[in-house]
């Protein structure tokens, strides 16, 4: 039936060319009127993993304690930083920033409170606390104390004095928020007990809404930061300034989308034309592969604007690889017409068009098949962001080829004949030379294979999922720069918050229901029953136990800057050393702390009811040895056997967790790829070849070049991450092209004579010259994306070019002498 249907869609196309062209430029014109609406995407919310439990508790805890979407502006001033022209600088710095629409708030080193420039008491605290820039405040005290205070010192100021943080905080986007929670909760309702249909379009309402306020906020967002920039601009003559956060790195990640999108596609578009000229030499061989490849990528860029399928970093390069494989297409049937017109000069050129159509379709959708099913098994890594990869390049595969075959069969037919092609002497050198070297050294090239597999698959087992986000950008990048520098001067870069709630209990010894007679005399019944005897962490019982899960989250080699409510009330004893030995003074020291103070040092570290408290940490990101899973497991482990907490009672979350829980899927989620790919290409090859065997056989070249590709990634050190993970399923799907290409057309030259040797040579000789043009064609175009920013985008391009060699030379010398040894073909009948 599928025969029949692709039968009549051709017979259309050659019956019918001018109406198949106009047609094609119809949905041309159509879908390029929908492409300026496509949408950029490089939010933290696209790089996490879309099932991870952790990511509703993550979202909720940012709830309580406050967002860390936030601007880092790192502040090195050429003279001593507590100098008053210094102080003058930061001054105007923190006021222009401060003065942005959007900006909430800014916290320099001008903001914090001081209690020791000069010593102040605790009653003094309730009428304000005095700043740097505060008339009492002696400089040289608040230098000191800055610089060894257990909340300032390597947060806001270097270890060695000379580099400040400034926090830019942007307001809280309610409608963002709100849109977000109403979504999520339909969301989750869908996964248990499924949605009516008011729901259902509830839901649908949701989502296109905030996919729209996402976009407006995400431009809004790269405004914000272009004047924050511009500011920036301003201040560097008088220091050195970076700016770091999560914003500006999905500001810059939407940059480098946009730039790798229209550079890549640009210089794809100048390759495929080198490369056309240099094999073909006539104007309609680059003209009409030139068309396909533009008309491909318009409609696939409607479609997504259409859709409002967003671009992110990893999908950014799907226009280069989608004109790859349109490309590739279009060689194929070029190759197969000149092929035809050599040896048959004098056939009509209607005739020459059908013959290579009906030769090429049935290889060529099949091809299309197994790179679909090859992008489509990344819906199997769980993280939106490769899903979305994996669907939008799968729906460009099928629009590439209804162009291909729609576009070139119209227009040769419309076109005058040619005179017959010059064949490539140079090319037919290369293959024939590797038929005949293949023949002489039948043993001595599977036993290279043999060892090249060998070492492979001992690379594969040293494949990791620990790498350092910081390698993802080039190190003249302002990212790297600023992470490295708030990494290494200011305590770390990388968010990890250990939350721990009280034990599940009905009654705590502990817990003081008891009132001191003092507070009673002066009237505090209802402080101390109310807050400190009923919080289970800010109690006088329980605050060693703080201190001490803080030191030992401090004293890890990993970690950097910690804080919480113990950095407050180690900050506080150096005012009174017994502030905190009985809940009476706590409650009245609670009660009595200014707003601004309370907000700054405990509310982003402990709940309203005392019950729960975070430590806020962040982790080296520069450290080449992190193992972000292990240090996980260490921290609940020691918190469970040396504190005797309850695993109920601790939760990790962050960043930090869900880029690791993002790196584990990937690692489970690339053994579910590659072997839902190789069932799948098996499956197609029995039915395409009709023959269990020669599937078998076919197989082993691909998977040779998939192995090879992950083997050289281990023995590298190449970590998988959202851009390599796609690399060996893509890998797979493109060059299995080749290999469906080589045994369709070795069956057909099998049949003239039945002699294996003999159909080797004619095969290399005919599609062993189209599938060299494709893979040097292919190799070429993925070298392009070395020149992205995005370092995972370049081990992408040169990976997977390295792959398409590897899967070539498999194709043109292991898998003839696996056809020639097992001869899984029936000899002809010649009677």
């Amino acid at each position: 039936m599928a025969k029949r249907s692709a039968d009549r869609h051709f017979n259309f196309v050659l019956s019918h060319p001018i109406l198949t062209l106009i047609l094609v430029a119809v949905a041309v014109a159509f879908f390029g009127y929908h492409s300026p609406k496509i949408r950029l995407d490089a939010s933290s919310e696209s790089l996490v993993l879309e099932t991870d439990d952790a990511l509703q508790f993550y979202r909720s805890i940012r709830a309580r304690y406050g967002s860390d979407d936030f601007l880092v502006v790192t502040f090195s001033p050429s003279t001593d930083l507590f100098e008053d022209s210094a102080l003058e600088n930061l001054r105007m710095l923190r006021d222009d920033l401060a003065a942005i629409s959007r900006v909430d708030s800014v916290i320099s080193l001008l903001d914090v409170p001081l209690v020791q420039s000069p010593p102040i008491s605790l009653s003094e605290i309730e009428k304000g606390v005095p700043t740097l820039l505060s008339p009492q405040t002696d400089r040289e005290l608040a230098r000191k104390e800055i610089l060894n205070s257990p909340v300032y010192h390597n947060l806001i100021i270097s270890p060695d004095g000379r580099t400040t943080a400034i926090q830019v905080n942007f307001r809280k986007d309610e409608t963002w928020h709100r849109l977000l929670e109403s979504r999520n909760r339909l969301l989750e309702q869908r996964l248990t007990s499924g949605l009516t249909n008011d729901e259902a379009r509830r839901l649908k309402l949701l989502s296109r809404q905030f996919e729209n306020h996402s976009a407006s906020l995400q431009a809004q967002q790269a405004k914000d930061i272009a004047q924050v920039r511009e500011i920036l601009s301003r201040h560097r003559e008088s220091a050195t300034l970076f700016l770091g956060g999560v914003p500006m790195i999905a500001a810059d990640s939407i940059s480098f989308i946009r730039q790798d999108m229209l550079a890549f596609g640009a210089a794809v578009l100048g390759f495929i034309f080198a490369i056309l000229w240099t094999v073909f030499r006539k104007p309609r061989w680059i003209v009409l592969p030139m068309l396909a490849c533009g008309f491909t990528g318009v409609i696939m860029i409607g479609i997504l604007g259409l859709v409002g399928w967003p671009i992110t970093v990893v999908s950014s390069n799907f226009l280069a690889l989608l004109l790859i494989i349109t490309l590739s297409l279009c060689v194929h049937l070029i190759v197969r017409y000149r092929e035809l017109q050599s040896t048959a000069p004098n056939t009509p050129k209607a005739e020459l068009v059908r013959q290579t159509v009906a030769s090429k379709a049935a290889p060529c959708f099949y091809t299309v098949v197994t790179t679909i099913v090859a992008f489509g098994s990344l819906v199997f890594s769980g993280i939106r962001t490769v899903m979305d990869f994996g669907m939008m390049m799968s729906i460009g595969v099928l629009v590439a080829f209804v162009v291909v075959f729609a576009l070139i069969p119209a227009a040769l037919m419309l076109m005058p004949a040619t005179g017959v092609a010059n064949r490539n002497s140079w090319t037919d050198e290369i293959t024939g030379y590797v038929a005949s070297l293949i023949k002489r050294r039948r043993i001595i090239i599977p036993a290279l294979f043999l060892c090249l597999g060998v070492l492979s698959f001992k690379g594969v087992s040293l494949l990791s999922v620990e790498n350092r986000f910081l390698d993802y950008f080039r190190p003249s990048t302002e990212i790297y720069q600023g992470m490295e520098l708030i990494d290494n001067e200011l305590g770390g870069t990388t968010p990890l918050d250990v939350v721990i709630d009280m034990p599940v209990i009905a009654d705590d010894p502990l817990l003081d229901d008891w009132v001191d007679p003092l507070a009673e005399a002066f009237g505090m019944e209802t402080v101390e029953k109310g807050f400190a005897s009923t919080s289970y962490w800010f109690n006088a019982n329980r605050l060693g136990d703080v201190y001490r899960i803080h030191d030992y989250l401090d004293g890890l080699s990993e970690t950097g800057k910690v804080l919480s409510i113990a950095s407050a009330m180690r900050l506080l004893k150096t005012i009174d050393p017994q502030i905190d030995r009985e809940n009476f003074e706590l409650s009245v020291l609670y009660k009595s702390m200014p707003e601004e103070f309370k907000d700054l040092l405990f509310k982003p570290y402990m709940s309203e009811d005392g019950n729960q408290i975070r430590f806020a940490i962040r982790v080296f990101e520069s450290d080449p040895t992190l193992q972000r899973a292990a240090l996980m497991d260490e921290i609940r482990q020691h918190l469970s056997t040396e504190f005797k907490l309850a695993p109920e009672q601790v939760n990790l979350t962050g960043m930090l967790v869900l880029y690791n829980n993002m790196l584990q899927s990937l690692f489970r989620s690339q053994i579910l790829t590659l072997g839902a790919v190789f069932l799948a290409i098996m499956i197609m090859f029995a039915i395409v070849f009709r023959d269990l065997k020669l599937a078998s056989v076919a197989i082993i070249p691909n998977i040779f070049a998939a192995g090879l590709v992950l083997g050289i990634m281990g023995w590298l050190r190449i970590p998988l991450d959202l851009m390599t993970i796609t690399i060996a399923a893509i890998s797979i799907g493109i060059a299995v092209d080749d290999t469906i290409h080589y045994v369709h057309r070795f069956r057909d030259e099998f049949v003239k004579d039945g002699d294996y040797w003999a159909s080797v040579r004619r095969s290399h000789a005919s599609i062993g010259r189209a599938m060299y043009y494709t893979t040097i064609t292919i190799t070429l175009g993925f070298s392009i994306l070395a020149l992205s920013n995005f370092v995972p985008t370049v081990y992408f391009g040169l990976l997977t070019g390295f792959a398409m060699l590897a899967a070539l030379v498999a194709d043109l010398a292991l898998l003839p002498l696996l056809l020639v040894w097992t001869r899984p073909l029936k000899t002809p009948n010649r009677s």
